[in-house]
């Protein structure tokens, strides 16, 4: 028989229940110090808004030191209908932080009936960035990077965040982790207005691969394993994640022109 904590009425937040339930399920809830070495890292993500929604894609390298850990990580998740994660940091928190924000947001709407808006999808996140600070002062930071379309705004977008939870809207594009400052860069040359959804895409490949180009804990495309950045896309009618045929098409289509100008211009947005 479920006890009292199970029937009372209160919040509607999954994680304070959680906390005052089963506080040693929470991702911040292991204790000691580990060294920054010692861990999987997830590294670059990068988001753009185009016409009609907004794009985001991740690199498939996770880092332990200077050794490649995996060569083919997930580092993009949806979290709900109309919204993705993409993590970057230490592996292990973030894939349990994303996934306590994945049932924080169904349960939210199972206890309401209604979804909660984008702000308030972001504030939630926020807060649980903010509940891992004492991790992040031990080497063990995870900072995301959150996309939604916004169905009462009609567009897509981007916010990100810093250890502590502080949260900050970004309108046009964004990147985080180690091979970010490239991957930015990359972008201000790239990103223009009213862009398409393949035209998106392919900015956030290009900017990929300059962040891989100078970025070791970055993967860019693996030609021979035929590894390629995850991408996934929302928009009003929901998340969908690229099909793999198609991101590597693009992805080959960039290569194809890097190789014939590796330090000059890339390959031109379709």
């Amino acid at each position: 028989m479920l006890d009292g904590g199970f029937r009372a009425v209160g919040s509607s937040s999954f994680t304070e229940f959680l906390a005052t339930q089963a506080p040693d399920l929470l991702p911040n809830a292991s204790g000691g110090s580990v060294s920054g070495l010692d861990v999987t890292h997830g590294t670059t993500i990068v988001a753009a808004t185009f016409d009609g929604g907004v794009v985001m894609g991740g690199d498939r390298r996770a880092t332990m030191g200077n050794v490649i850990a995996q060569r083919d990580i997930q580092k993009v998740f949806p979290t709900d209908e109309f919204s993705c994660v993409g993590i970057a940091g230490t592996a292990g928190i973030a894939v349990e932080m994303t996934r306590l924000f994945q049932v924080e947001l169904e349960h939210y709407e199972k206890i309401e009936g209604i979804t909660l808006s984008t702000d308030g999808k972001a504030n939630r996140l926020a807060t649980l960035i903010r509940g891992n600070l004492g991790m992040a002062m031990q080497g063990l930071a995870v900072v995301p990077l959150f996309a939604a379309y916004d169905l009462d705004a009609q567009c897509g977008r981007i916010f990100a965040f810093d250890v502590t939870g502080n949260k900050n809207e970004e309108r046009t594009f964004h990147s985080v982790g180690s091979g970010s400052t490239f991957a930015r860069g990359s972008l201000k040359k790239l990103y223009r207005a009213n862009m398409s959804e393949s035209d998106a895409v392919t900015a956030v490949i290009q900017a990929l691969y300059d962040a891989a180009d100078d970025d070791t804990a970055t993967g860019g495309p693996d030609l021979t394993r035929r590894i390629f950045p995850l991408i996934s896309v929302i928009t009003r009618d929901g998340y969908r994640a690229w099909d793999e045929s198609r991101t590597a098409a693009v992805a080959d289509a960039v290569i194809g022109g890097r190789m014939q100008s590796p330090d000059g211009p890339s390959a031109p947005l379709t």
